[in-house]
């Protein structure tokens, strides 16, 4: 689309116009940056506001826009009173009194995925869910590639949106979260998912039946609704006189899992497309995931067989249920990016023998009770790290063995001592990592590092 009908639509949909808008971006981290890039762009006028002293990227932004007024060490009323649109990136909450008091004053929230839906005309696949969804996003990016089309894929995962825009793709591919969505209004993807729902983000959502809401949002529009009918909060989900897929690894779905003979096959409908064991990813879940991908390249009209050739080659992600090394016949795995009770369990659920764990962090308000089940049934022995280890302690009392570390090299260490040939020992930590780490990639990383050094 070209600036004017992209400029059309935004003062159509949002009042958005360049002459007399004035915008407020909240927030100068990568998404901030790629909307003023757009605002730039499209000769919008524009302010910038963080809370940070100074933001990490504020000195390239102001190499390329010197003239930009960015105001840094709070959130100032005043800027926000003038504001008659706000584009408030993830990272930071609407509930920011600041935010708040705009909002009730009349200012417009505008999100950098509603500024992408307004300027894009080829299919959108959009994917949430508290699990998974980096992983699907890759899967189906891989596979749509493999079926012929120019893809790009992005959103909460590598590429902000709006920078997806310079790629001219025929389809693209987004990852969102609860907090993309929560300020979305205009998205109207062709087929969107939500993988699944569990208890996350509770710090900044009220409750979970709060943070399903949000995750529902994907679904707005017309478009093919893909729905996990294991998943009772998202099952729920559905809508009269919409067009669904559905998957399931538990029973009868569009895509599921069906023995014939003695082979278990990932299935559409009555039709096998590929053989489990050909799905090259650790874990039950990971079949989950590759059902949902299956069915959004079915829903925007993919060639199943390319779908399935790409699977059967897909190699996973960094730091999601990443086999890191086999030491003494231990198999060391590292899915750092298990940051929720939900990831957690998942990862456990795909194991058919007991494994070795290694979690905690920071528990992001979650109920760490809701772990006990499966520990109990998947684990031998817990070693428990991080801020909110001793919540995790409590929860699983009596449940199996659990252990302490300061750090990353102690835990690694004590499950080593755990351990015995033929074990698994898995980093899952159902916990966010900046008490400890700059990211969970950090985390992952010093994990790998910890792991190896048991070989010197």
């Amino acid at each position: 689309m070209n600036d004017t009908v992209i400029i059309e639509s935004l003062k159509s949909r949002f009042f958005l116009d360049p002459q007399h808008a004035k915008v407020l971006v909240v927030g100068l981290g990568i998404t901030g940056m790629s909307v003023a890039r757009f605002l730039q762009r499209l000769g919008f006028s524009f302010a910038i506001i963080d809370s940070r002293d100074k933001p990490p990227l504020i000195d390239s932004f102001f190499q390329h826009s010197p003239d930009v007024a960015v105001f840094t060490g709070g959130f100032d009323d005043a800027a926000f009173q003038v504001a008659t649109h706000l584009i408030v990136s993830p990272g930071v909450s609407l509930h920011e009194q600041s935010i708040s008091k705009a909002i009730a004053n009349g200012a417009n929230i505008v999100s950098d995925i509603d500024l992408f839906a307004c300027s894009v005309n080829v299919p959108i696949v959009a994917i949430t869910g508290s699990n998974g969804k980096s992983t699907v996003t890759t899967m189906l990016g891989d596979m749509a590639t493999a079926a012929g089309k120019r893809v790009a894929i992005g959103g909460n995962l590598g590429t902000p949106a709006l920078d997806l825009l310079a790629h001219n793709a025929e389809l693209y591919v987004l990852e969102l979260s609860s907090f993309q969505l929560e300020r979305t209004s205009v998205l109207n993807a062709a087929a969107a998912t939500v993988l699944n729902v569990s208890a996350d983000h509770l710090d900044r959502h009220a409750d979970i039946a709060e943070y399903a809401e949000e995750k529902q949002r994907v679904y707005q529009g017309d478009g093919v609704m893909v729905i996990n009918i294991d998943d009772v909060l998202v099952a729920a989900m559905r809508e009269e006189g919409r067009k669904v897929l559905s998957f399931s690894i538990k029973g009868e779905a569009d895509f599921s899992l069906a023995y014939q003979g003695d082979t278990e096959y990932l299935m559409y409908q009555q039709s096998p497309l590929m053989a489990l064991a050909e799905l090259p990813l650790e874990g039950r879940h990971n079949a989950a995931n590759a059902l949902a991908a299956l069915a959004l390249g079915v829903a925007v009209g993919l060639d199943v067989t390319a779908l399935c050739s790409a699977l059967k080659v897909f190699k996973g992600l960094e730091h999601r249920m990443q086999r890191v090394a086999q030491i003494h016949g231990i198999t060391w795995v590292n899915d750092s990016k298990a940051t929720n009770i939900g990831a957690c369990i998942a990862a456990l659920e795909g194991y058919d023998r007991k494994v070795i764990l290694i979690a905690g962090g920071d528990a992001k308000g979650a109920d760490m009770h809701e772990l006990t089940p499966v520990v109990q049934e998947k684990t031998k022995g817990v070693v428990l790290m991080g801020k909110d280890a001793h919540l995790i302690a409590y929860a699983l009392a009596d449940c199996v063995p659990v252990h302490r570390a300061d750090n990353m090299v102690q835990a690694v260490q004590i499950a080593a001592s755990l351990a015995s040939a033929g074990d698994s020992v898995l980093l899952s930590p159902a916990c966010a990592s900046l008490d400890q780490y700059k990211n969970y990639q950090d985390r992952g990383n010093q994990f790998a590092q910890a792991v190896l050094a048991l070989v010197a």
